[in-house]
């Protein structure tokens, strides 16, 4: 049974959790605390050298981290990841897309946020990456009002990774009230069997 190292507040723990679910895989999930450093103690480091969640723990001295290789791992031979050719690499590039001009701008405005609550040091930056994150939100939408998801006619974890800090973008300030395709696209997948809440209470 895989084991998952993370915190479910975290989105790109979260991933890893709703695609467990929705996929009906055995887990063991193990909480880390990120705020008490728990990720830079000598037994973590030994999983993950660059000391961030999440971690999947494969076997005996076998881990997987990086949310999103997790994700293309656990979703080998599933209908969450489309077999070859152009669909899977337009998985992959809206999971690119939401590394590099997603989740710098949401979850790191919700980090600071939330976790931090909003310090006076970090102020102008909270407010810096109001800007990037309402960018990738807008070509969210742009993509959502012509298609139900993000690649093909049914979910994928290209649709899981934008997901996971979208749906709490509020968190971090960005309200989603312009953005009604993103909205009913939230609807959709907070509708599909076995879907979990970011909860604690649920890893």
């Amino acid at each position: 049974m895989y084991r998952v190292y993370g915190d479910m507040l975290s989105g790109n723990c979260f991933k890893i959790k709703l695609l467990m679910q929705w996929l009906g895989i055995e887990h063991e999930w193990i909480h880390v605390d990120i705020m008490a450093s728990e990720t830079h103690t000598d037994s973590f480091l030994s999983m993950n050298a660059n000391a961030k969640i999440p971690v999947l723990e494969l076997g005996t001295s076998q881990y997987l981290w990086e949310s999103n290789a997790i994700l293309n791992f656990l979703a080998e031979g599933t209908p969450y990841l489309p077999e070859s050719g152009l669909l899977r690499a337009q998985v992959l590039q809206w999971q690119f897309f939401e590394q590099y001009s997603h989740e710098p701008y949401i979850a790191v405005a919700r980090y600071i946020n939330k976790y931090l609550g909003l310090p006076a040091d970090r102020a102008a930056e909270y407010h810096a990456k109001q800007v990037g994150g309402h960018k990738a939100l807008a070509v969210m939408e742009r993509e959502l009002s012509r298609s139900a998801f993000f690649v093909g006619s049914s979910p994928t974890i290209s649709d899981i990774s934008l997901f996971a800090y979208t749906h709490v973008s509020h968190e971090g300030g960005f309200s989603l009230e312009s953005y009604p395709s993103i909205q009913a696209w939230i609807s959709r997948l907070k509708a599909l069997p076995n879907y979990v809440e970011m909860s604690r209470e649920n890893g």
